[in-house]
């Protein structure tokens, strides 16, 4: 089975680590160009190329696959050498990059995607950060055929598993990535069998997970005590939450809903024993308990207070 794999950050990682290690032949793996970031904002390949070069894995950093404008010559270029390589099929997973039709196409099986939720509910970028955000208790993977729509494509395998109370993006991120990866190899095994069929998705329950925007991390405290405690779970580790305190922006890592303090909304409270308390809309209120300074560590608020 020779396999092409999409993918950029270290969720698609895991996927491509479990199918090299089953024994399939990886022979391309696309994932996105080079880009400056962490603090210092210099360029990093991503955790996919990491793994790949390590591994002796031909790699290729087109930055668009449409065969018409600006990248034409770069997605040619991948055309024709994806073309040379004759994929059996394409396994894509958090790559970056929507696919055209010959790429759909072009290997035997088409492209399976591995996506971070139960279709059809949050379809799109961010499903691990909306769930949670949302207050759903149930999540997972599911494993569909691609086609040209938003992760509108058939089914074929999924698997849910249930979120912790205290439950974050970084921690679920984790268990979802060895879910996709246990369930990749599960379906790429199946091709040409009679375990290998797909099915559409419900026409009912859509949502979209759009892409997080730096700006949602200001704490809005005219929402829910409640929405903004998830809000803060589903921001770790990125993008954060953030609040001022006398002048300071703080990054909230952690924080206890009170439902019965009350006040006006981003009013602060002292609760004695160097506790505070912001009120939020509806009636309840946020207490800070895990905070961070620019450029600092995480720590408990009550050493920020002092």
């Amino acid at each position: 089975m020779r396999v092409v794999f999409a993918g950029t950050p270290e969720f698609a990682r895991v996927s491509l680590a479990a199918l090299h290690g089953a024994g399939y032949e990886v022979v391309a793996v696309l994932t996105q160009p080079d880009r400056p970031a962490g603090r210092g904002m210099s360029v990093q390949a991503s955790a996919v190329k990491r793994w790949a070069q390590e591994h002796a894995l031909e790699v290729l950093q087109p930055s668009g696959l449409r065969l018409q404008g600006p990248y034409a010559a770069q997605a040619q270029a991948v055309q024709q050498r994806l073309t040379a390589l004759a994929p059996d099929v394409m396994v894509v997973a958090a790559y970056g990059l929507l696919l055209p039709s010959w790429v759909l196409n072009l290997p035997r099986w088409g492209c399976l995607n591995v996506h971070a939720s139960v279709l059809p509910r949050w379809r799109g970028a961010a499903p691990i950060v909306r769930c949670i955000e949302a207050g759903d208790t149930t999540t997972g993977v599911t494993i569909m055929q691609m086609d040209e729509g938003l992760d509108t494509g058939p089914m074929i395998l999924h698997e849910a598993l249930r979120l912790e109370p205290q439950e974050t993006a970084g921690t679920l991120h984790d268990k979802l990535a060895a879910l996709g990866a246990r369930l990749i190899v599960q379906t790429v095994r199946a091709l040409g069998t009679s375990a290998f069929q797909h099915r559409p998705q419900p026409s009912e329950g859509v949502t979209l997970a759009r892409k997080i925007d730096k700006s949602e991390a200001l704490i809005d405290w005219h929402q829910d005590a409640a929405a903004i405690e998830r809000r803060v779970r589903a921001f770790d580790p990125f993008p954060g939450s953030v609040f001022d305190w006398h002048g300071e922006r703080l990054k909230l890592w952690q924080a206890r809903v009170l439902p019965d303090v009350h006040g006006q909304p981003g009013q602060w409270m002292n609760l004695g024993a160097n506790r505070w308390a912001i009120a939020c809309a509806h009636g309840g209120s946020i207490e800070p308990v895990t905070v961070q300074r620019s450029g600092g560590r995480r720590v408990p608020f009550s050493q920020v207070t002092k």
